[in-house]
Order: C-alpha cells, then structure tokens, then sequence
C-alpha cells in the first residue's frame, strides 16, 4: 500500500477549535474556504483526497485507502481528537473514518453524504467520467460550472476556477485524477453503513438533492438515537456554497453545543 502525505489546506484562526473537513469527489480542499469565514471561531483543517487537487495521485483510491490518509494526516498535524465533517463522497469517507477510529472523532457532520447510492447510476455516473472534460479557455469553464452550480453566487464559481483549474497545453483541466474519480462513484454503490453508536452525528441533506435516501436516514436514527440531528437545506448537492450562511448556523449551533 502506497504512503501519502495529503495536501492540507488551513482556514481561521490558530487558536479555534479545529474542524476537519472532506471535500467529494472530483472537489479540493480549498472549497471549504467560504465555510470557514462563516464560521470563524473554527480554524478549518482540509486536505486534498489522494487523487485530487495536490496531493499524490498514486492508487488505490478506495475507502479505506482515503481512511488511512486521513488518519494520517491527522496523525501529522498532531490532532488526536477532531470535529469531523465530510460534503458528498467525503461524508461517505467521513463515516467509515468513525467506524474505524471512533475515538478520533468528537462529533461528525455529514453534508448530503454519497453513501449507498444505487448502482446503476453509479455506472452510468462512472461512464460519463470516463468522457474528456476539458475546455478551450476560462469562458467556456466559467458556462460549465456554472450550468453545474446552479444557485451557486458567481464569485464562488471564479474561486473555484482559480484554486481548481489549470492550463494542459492548450486546454484547461481541472486538477484530479479522473481514473480516481471513476473507483470513487463505484466506492459510493457499497452498502450504506451508518456512524457507530454514540457517534453524535449532524446529517444536512440537501432538499433539491436526492443523494440521502430515507431508508439510510432511519437506520442512522435506529443506530444513533438522539446522538443523530437532522436538519434539511433547501439547496441542491452543493449546498454549503449554495446556501452558506445556513449550513454555519445549523454547524455552530451542533458544534458548539
């Protein structure tokens, strides 16, 4: 198994209460930055997934592969015991960090976690993956994500191709590994699990989104009792970009409580 030392990105504050956060698949590090200034009595600690943005491209890039970076990058920074918090495919890795290493985890907040998603689309998700997915300058960019983000302001569109994207000859790619990407949709199709008990778990699943299916909503209540908080947010699957100040104040009030 191949060693890693992830990229981390650092928001806020020295001194705040520290706050891992996973980005999704295809994503980066830096897209936690508008959270953080929301949230500034939180110093937020980000890492680019293997296979994405900075950090090594080498496989594997399954689950417990992006586990055991985290844990140690966690490990690196010193920081035995975290807030954790994981956006999409991160929710996913997010969770079976939990049920790995329970005791690393103060509380956890799931943001339209991709877990148990049905395999089919999955497939088809992972197909179109496979497809080129570069532009002939920044415009042509700029249309894409936006079309991609919609609801999202487009100051948060510009960040996104400045930290992201990058020139491969006379196209501009973003910067992930696209072979990383494709084991990724085929990691979110395993059966979902749920945090271990006694985890005491925020679940934001995004209202315009169909990522979090009920069916794993009562086995995490089954599992979790009143260690779970649910709060829906009228947004689509980007939605702490799309709906910022929300997604802050229902993350303050959990983890600070």
């Amino acid at each position: 198994m191949t060693d890693a030392l992830l990229h981390v990105h650092t928001f806020g504050p020295e001194d705040g209460v520290p706050v891992l956060a996973l980005h999704g698949v295809t994503g980066h590090g830096a897209r936690w930055r508008v959270l953080a200034d929301a949230l500034p009595e939180f110093r937020f600690v980000t890492v680019d997934l293997r296979g994405h943005g900075r950090s090594p491209w080498t496989p594997p890039w399954h689950i417990e592969q992006h586990v055991s970076d985290v844990l140690g990058a966690l490990d690196h920074l010193g920081l035995d015991r975290v807030r954790l918090a994981g956006h999409s495919y991160g929710g996913a890795i997010a969770v079976h960090l939990a049920r790995t290493a329970p005791e690393r985890v103060e509380r956890l907040v799931l943001l339209d976690p991709a877990i148990g998603m049905d395999a089919q689309e999955m497939l088809e998700t992972a197909e179109e993956t496979r497809a080129d997915e570069s532009y002939p300058d920044l415009g042509a960019a700029h249309a894409d994500r936006a079309r991609r983000w919609e609801g999202v302001a487009d100051a948060l569109v510009e960040a996104e191709l400045a930290d992201h994207l990058v020139t491969d000859g006379d196209r501009w790619r973003y910067r992930y590994c696209r072979s990383a990407a494709i084991v990724a949709w085929s990691e979110m199709a395993r059966p979902a699990v749920t945090p271990p008990a006694g985890t005491r778990t925020l679940l934001l699943p995004a209202g315009k989104a169909n990522y979090v299916h009920p069916d794993w909503v009562a086995a995490c209540r089954a599992e979790l009792g009143d260690d779970l908080t649910v709060a829906e947010i009228d947004a689509g699957h980007m939605l702490f970009l799309e709906r910022t100040a929300d997604v802050a104040e229902q993350m303050r009030a959990f983890l600070t409580a």
